[in-house]
């Protein structure tokens, strides 16, 4: 009995040592590299409101019954193009009373003129006084000054009757047209929108911090070509550019608005739609880390790095930028360090490995990165 009990005890002393080995063994030998310095960019992505190069509210200038509508909503429409009609009886009215005063008036302008020539001969020969040629003359000024009157009141008789048919101020798309043939207009009413759309404005904010960086990169960021991500996650066309940057921040976000804009020939950005700007960031010597062999205790980051000794231990990095695959990190570590790569969950604090070095260009290679 003794002699079976020693055995098992033996067995699961071997078990032990064999299970210890093993352990050990799979720990023992992980892969290492260095953190790298080189010059890179990334790519910010910013929601954007899409805007049309002009947007118009075509509303009516004077008040009548809507006569005809000459479009339907959503149809392109040309420059000068006839949209709508009110009823212009009453501005055909007021236009053929200005121009009976006009005539009323250049017939009294004419007998006063008489009137001011008789008296003047009168005067000549001292049969009337000075007050009665004054007179006279002061009769033939307010006639002419009623003609002035009634030429004003002409022009805006035609002033009216011309706001009578509305007609687009420039090429663009139709919207929302709210009244019907034959509703009562008032002056001012909203009767559509109009946009021009061959070319579109996005309107983006980016965070200080950000717009510092974009504002030290050696390019100008005016030159640079940027794309726009539209709402089904496909790219538009057309590449865009940076046209303006805002005066200053908004002081409940701490945001600056950045505007681009984005060719749109085939009209498929329509105002008010949206999208994201996607902006490609300069970063000059950049330390790069790979995102595998971070983890992260209590909203802190951490890699192992290996000793002269080959022990573990875990350091505390900062990072400054989320790469695809990659961390930018500053002031953590130097090149010279080593840190695990690949099996970090396999160590812990102490743990001795043996350490086979692979380079960061090797690993570049492993994401398709040059």
């Amino acid at each position: 009995m003794n002699r079976i009990v020693l055995l098992l005890i033996l067995a699961i002393a071997f078990e032990a040592c064999t299970s210890n080995k093993k352990n050990q063994t799979e720990v023992e030998k992980l892969p290492i590299t260095s953190p790298v310095m080189i010059d890179t960019n990334y790519t910010s992505e910013y929601v954007a409101e899409i805007q049309s190069l002009q947007n118009v509210e075509i509303r009516a200038k004077v008040k009548g019954h809507l006569e005809n509508i000459y479009v339907d909503e959503g149809t392109s429409v040309k420059a000068g193009q006839l949209l709508f009609s009110i009823n212009k009886e009453a501005f055909q009215l007021e236009l053929l009373r200005a121009q009976s005063k006009i005539k009323s008036g250049i017939a009294e302008l004419k007998v006063d003129e008489l009137e001011v020539q008789n008296v003047q001969i009168l005067f000549a020969k001292n049969i009337v006084s000075k007050t009665e040629l004054d007179k006279a003359k002061a009769l033939l000024d307010v006639a002419k000054a009623k003609i002035e009157e009634a030429k004003a009141e002409e022009q805006v008789a035609k002033l009216h009757l011309s706001y009578a048919e509305i007609k687009a101020p420039f090429d663009g798309i139709i919207d929302r047209i709210p009244f019907k043939k034959g509703s009562m207009i008032d002056e001012g009413s909203l009767l559509t929108t109009l946009s021009n759309n061959k070319e579109v404005f996005a309107y983006f904010n980016v965070s200080e911090k950000e717009y510092l960086n974009i504002r030290s990169q050696k390019a100008s960021i005016e030159k640079n070509k940027i794309n726009l991500l539209l709402a089904n996650n496909q790219p538009h066309q057309y590449k865009g550019t940076i046209e303006t940057i805002d005066g200053e921040f908004d002081k409940n976000t701490g945001n600056i608005a950045f505007r681009a804009k984005f060719a749109n020939p085939n009209l498929l950005l329509r105002h008010g739609s949206s999208g994201i700007v996607q902006l490609t960031n300069e970063l000059n010597k950049a330390m790069i880390i790979p995102q595998k062999s971070t983890f992260e205790i209590q909203d802190k980051y951490y890699v192992y790095v290996v000793d002269e000794n080959n022990k573990v231990k875990a350091k505390n990095i900062l990072i400054k930028q989320r790469l695809p695959h990659f961390y930018v990190i500053e002031n953590s570590l130097t090149t010279k360090d080593k840190f695990v790569f690949e099996g970090i969950q396999k160590v812990k604090d102490g743990d001795q490995i043996i350490g086979e070095f692979i380079s960061m260009e090797q690993i570049f290679s492993k994401f398709n990165l040059q």
